[in-house]
């Protein structure tokens, strides 16, 4: 039956089919993981959405260049320049339009999301390839999608690691990070745009679904858990892993679309990390009666051996 789960026999077979996914894969949710830690201490989680939806805008249009103006591009350059393109935009200051930050990010989302439609619908021939970017679909990873996403992984990743503690101040101490001499807006440009370079080339790989929920959700995970911030990059890249890897192999065994098992796998991590959470709560409310009862009954006494007095 086309439903039944397929066996790791069967996986290991096709090895060499899977491989280059896996790693694409992989390599995303290391990056993106990291990452999700300044999303969601910034909540920037908006951000990540809509530079998103712009790579997804991106590679829509790549391919309508491609069938109605006979102009090739590769859909992950596109991708990239749409996402670049939207965090450049949020590096204005919307005060002057009398704006806020967070109506500038919605009509990117908006607008980006609904053109993304709308050009999809002029190109019914590669309507399957469209859905792939929106949902994250797609099964297998051209072999240049891989190498771009290592590439631009592996230098952002390296930044991230070489100036850590000056990304770290600069997000989440800015005034001190200017008394001790840190380029703080070169700093918050920089880490923005390194967002947008691994949103925009994931993206086209995975699907704008994946990588959005690849971008907040560990760092939610490792939050819940009770993680330190240094502890929580650490944690918060391994679960991105596990969700990239595990979810498209998780796919795989239970014949589930790729994107959609990849959401729901850093998902699940979330809600394990609540519920550890709250039973963590509960264990320690129960323990703090218990010990505040003998210094409640000790004044209680007190109070009465005052009033007979």
């Amino acid at each position: 039956m086309p439903n039944e789960p397929t066996s790791w026999r069967d996986f290991v077979a096709a090895w060499e089919l899977f491989r280059d996914p896996i790693l694409c894969a992989l390599a995303a949710g290391i990056v993106l993981g990291f990452l999700s830690v300044y999303v969601i201490l910034r909540r920037m989680v908006f951000v990540s959405a809509a530079v998103t939806q712009s790579a997804g805008l991106g590679v829509a249009l790549a391919f309508y260049a491609e069938i109605h103006l006979g102009f090739a591009i590769e859909p992950i350059y596109m991708a990239a320049a749409l996402a670049l393109g939207a965090t450049l935009l949020l590096l204005l200051d919307p005060a002057k339009l009398r704006l806020t930050r967070e109506s500038v990010l919605g009509l990117v989302f908006a607008a980006t999301g609904g053109a993304a439609v709308l050009v999809g619908d002029r190109i019914a021939q590669e309507a399957h390839d469209i859905q792939a970017i929106l949902f994250g679909t797609a099964v297998l990873v051209r072999p240049f999608d891989l190498h771009v996403v290592l590439a631009v992984g592996a230098v952002v990743m390296a930044l991230q690691l070489w100036w850590l503690r000056g990304f770290v101040m600069a997000s989440f101490d800015p005034v001190g990070a200017r008394v001790q001499g840190l380029p703080v807006t070169l700093l918050q440009g920089l880490l923005l745009v390194s967002i947008g370079l691994v949103v925009g080339t994931t993206a086209r790989a995975l699907g704008a679904l994946p990588v959005f929920a690849l971008s907040t959700l560990p760092a939610m995970a490792a939050l819940l858990f009770g993680c330190g911030l240094r502890l929580a990059f650490v944690v918060a890249t391994l679960l991105g892993a596990l969700a990239g890897a595990g979810g498209y192999a998780l796919a795989f065994f239970l014949r589930f679309p790729v994107g959609a098992s990849q959401t729901v796998a850093a998902s699940c991590f979330v809600l394990v990390a609540f519920v550890v959470r709250a039973v963590a709560l509960m264990v320690a409310r129960a323990r703090r009666p218990a010990q505040a009862r003998p210094a409640r009954a000790a004044k209680a006494e007190a109070l009465s051996i005052d009033v007979s007095r």
